[in-house]
């Protein structure tokens, strides 16, 4: 580890706008810090500060050496080359979600984390917000699991690296895995919208899915006039919702139809992954089970792209 005082050097690929919440995130953190940026952004100068080395191509940064780990926020039809790259440079890595785009990219990614050993983790960031802890925390205490309905999108973005199911819908699969613990035994998938807009092409597409006798629907959509993230838990005794353009994040609602706001540990969801990322580079003891949620994301998103069918 290169890190002074116990403080982790990170480097970052891409200034794009998630990007450039990882440089304000970390700007705002202790134990880490942004060693360096590879960006073509002409504003990289300026958003990564003074003590920022900045490099035009992503490969001089790996080559540089001097890292403790790397952030993978590029276009996700890069994800694959880059945060392979960053693996074989010996680095941990956190790599934007999708994980990669294909299935076989995927695979091959964790199984050469797997080989080397490696850290990788996949910044579905709702995972590491306080409001999906304390969700997980009460769904089991609610009796039997019942049915998920969630709905997240929002105006755009209209994306040309990414489909519009793999930009939005990675987070609410990655979410209803990780709340039921295994990937779903259906699932199937409808467009039940689509258009052309100045700014892109726009869909909204509805995702069945099935765990056993449970049920989720989501809602996915870049044609939304207003954001939404929003995503229900119906247990036998209660019901939970996460709503993340909401000030109470997570309400709880009892069967009496009482609803309450739920209180939250402190901390915003990219700066808790990013506490998860620096604690797995100082355990160097890796736990593959983000990476391989992110296949098992990509696989059922793989096989939705199959029942939609072309657009």
């Amino acid at each position: 580890m290169s890190a002074t005082a116990d403080v982790l050097g990170l480097g970052l690929i891409g200034a794009g706008r998630w990007g450039r919440n990882y440089v304000r995130t970390i700007a705002g953190m202790d134990g880490v810090r942004l060693a360096r940026l590879a960006s073509r952004n002409p504003e990289s100068r300026s958003l990564a500060g003074p003590g920022c080395a900045i490099d035009a191509d992503w490969r001089a940064m790996l080559a540089a050496g001097g890292l403790d780990g790397v952030i993978v926020a590029a276009p996700t039809a890069l994800h694959a080359e880059m945060a392979t790259a960053a693996i074989e440079a010996g680095l941990p890595v956190l790599v934007e979600k999708p994980m990669t785009l294909t299935v076989g990219d995927a695979e091959a990614l964790v199984e050469l984390a797997d080989k080397r050993g490696a850290v990788l983790l996949v910044d579905h960031v709702h995972l590491y917000s306080a409001a999906w802890r304390a969700l997980k925390e009460k769904t089991a205490a609610l009796g039997p699991l019942r049915a998920v309905a969630t709905e997240a999108g929002g105006p755009g973005p209209f994306r040309t690296d990414a489909p519009m199911l793999w930009d939005w819908g990675c987070h609410d699969l990655a979410m209803c895995i990780d709340l039921v613990g295994r990937p779903p035994d259906r699932a199937t998938a409808e467009r039940i919208a689509a258009r052309h807009t100045v700014d892109g092409r726009g869909e909204t597409i509805a995702v069945e899915l099935g765990f056993g006798g449970v049920a989720a629907r989501l809602v996915l959509s870049n044609l939304f006039a207003e954001k939404r993230r929003r995503f229900e838990v119906v247990c036998e005794n209660g019901r939970l919702v996460y709503d993340d353009t909401s000030a109470a994040k997570l309400t709880a609602a009892a069967p009496t139809g009482d609803v309450s706001p739920v209180p939250l540990e402190p901390g915003r969801p990219l700066e808790r992954a990013l506490v998860a990322f620096a604690a797995a580079i100082r355990r160097d003891r890796p736990d593959h089970a983000d990476a391989r949620l992110g296949l098992d994301v990509a696989r059922v998103l793989a096989g939705l792209d199959a029942t939609l069918g072309p657009a």
